[in-house]
């Protein structure tokens, strides 16, 4: 099974479904705003993807943050898994997992390599 994370109006999203569904890959989607991934999940990610890879440092919710709440997801990744819950919108997106393997972002480009493998 394929599963696509992330949130519905992100345009980064849109185009990772766009094109999904232009080259008839069948995907479930999970939208972080109505369903947030648990702390455990987010642990099972970065078992593949590196903490700065899935850390959304670049949008408004990073920079919204407190000194305290962004040191705390800088210096611990254990207080990054927890902001990253409470805040899914701190995770990089869409989040792809297909055959068990987890990426993050989207590109023409790597999609086309996923799933050519």
């Amino acid at each position: 099974m394929i599963e696509l994370y992330g949130i519905t109006n992100c345009d980064t999203v849109k185009k990772a479904r766009n094109w999904l569904a232009e080259n008839n890959i069948v995907y479930e989607f999970s939208d972080f705003k109505k369903n947030a991934p648990s702390e455990a999940v987010i642990r099972q990610w970065l078992e593949q993807v590196p903490l700065e890879t899935l850390l959304n440092k670049r949008g408004t919710t990073w920079r919204k943050l407190d000194d305290a709440d962004r040191q705390a997801a800088e210096n611990n990744p254990d207080g990054a898994i927890r902001l990253m819950a409470e805040n899914p919108s701190l995770i990089k997106r869409p989040v792809l997992r297909k055959e068990g393997r987890v990426y993050v972002g989207f590109s023409v480009e790597n999609y086309q390599k996923i799933f050519s493998e």
